[in-house]
């Protein structure tokens, strides 16, 4: 397959699934089944962007043109150990290394192994090539270069493993938002969806606020209500109840809509079901101590427009490395 055959393969995907057919959505259910994080809604969401943002044949040709990709590359054989957190996160990864004319092989996730094996299914069904370019493995050897997503802790083993080969290796990232206290409730709306879409689950979900001195957080509170029916999904309601808990028996204050807790915390990390929040007296002193934060992937309303979190482009790459320059770099 030559570029244009590949772009042409992954705009043929996005009909085949915009068409929602009844293989898919037994798919779909199958996946939430397995994860019950992985609620259909959910998956939906991932998929739309994955259909709108990054295998849309127009904004494919217009990323290729970027990089002046060719078909003269020398082919090498990519690992990608892929993350689960939430439905389909590593798809920008084989991605890139697809899109580019390498070859790889994929590690899943145990808790995402069900929805791009399907794509890829796909894929190959409508193009027998594709057999040739990915493969799936549980054990990673053999490639000359890798790719790995993973916690601060998996992240020590990869550099071991991985050290002699080059190699892009992740770790904990989290999102944040400065707010100004001038918010229109459809602007903290849009927050909530940065917030609440993947239960909080994604290194772009926002887990941390800073507000002013004397914040009024009770549009804030009301802006998050058409998340309360988290409050019935099982798996969330354990942690919420936890986390409770916690602020109960440690005699702290917290705020609360009954499905989502504020809490105060100097952390950029919150747990599921909590969002953590600081004053702050002066914005340009603030931001550029953010800015200073590794582990932060962005920072709502300042990166990104509030309520689009959860809609990366094809150039919003993981901890701001540029994939596709380090595939051509092979």
């Amino acid at each position: 397959m030559n570029l244009q055959n590949r772009i042409n393969l992954l705009s043929a995907l996005g009909n085949l699934l915009k068409k929602n057919t009844e293989e898919w959505q037994a798919v779909k259910h199958k996946a939430s089944i397995k994860n019950g994080w992985f609620t259909p809604d959910f998956i939906d969401v991932a998929l739309n962007n994955i259909i709108n943002e990054f295998i849309d044949p127009e904004k494919l040709t217009a990323w290729a043109n970027r990089y002046f990709l060719d078909d003269n590359i020398t082919q090498k054989q990519v690992g990608i150990v892929m993350a689960g957190n939430i439905p389909l996160v590593g798809f920008h990864d084989f991605l890139c290394v697809f899109i580019s004319g390498h070859r790889q092989m994929i590690k899943l996730s145990s808790k995402d192994d069900v929805l791009l094996p399907y794509l890829t299914e796909k894929m190959t069904e409508l193009n027998s090539d594709c057999a040739k370019l990915i493969s799936y493995s549980e054990m990673l050897k053999g490639c000359d270069a890798y790719i790995a997503t993973g916690s601060n802790n998996s992240a020590r083993y990869f550099e071991y493993y991985f050290s002699k080969y080059p190699s892009i290796i992740r770790r904990n990232r989290t999102s944040v938002a400065i707010l100004t206290g001038n918010e229109t409730m459809e602007t903290l709306e849009k927050l909530a969806d940065d917030i609440h879409i993947f239960f909080g689950l994604g290194c772009r979900n926002v887990t941390k606020i800073f507000v002013p001195e004397e914040y009024d957080f009770v549009p804030l509170l009301q802006s998050f209500h058409r998340y309360k029916y988290f409050a019935d999904h099982h798996k969330y309601r354990n942690n919420y109840d936890y986390n409770l808990a916690i602020q109960i028996m440690n005699n702290r204050f917290y705020m609360t809509n009954e499905a989502t807790l504020l809490v105060e915390s100097d952390s950029i990390f919150s747990p599921i079901s909590q969002l953590n929040y600081s004053f702050y007296s002066d914005k340009t002193t603030l931001l550029e101590s953010l800015k200073k934060n590794d582990e932060i992937q962005c920072i709502a309303g300042i990166d990104i427009p509030f309520g689009m979190a959860q809609t990366p482009s094809l150039t919003d790459y993981a901890d701001g490395i540029d994939t596709i320059q380090f595939l051509l770099s092979l």
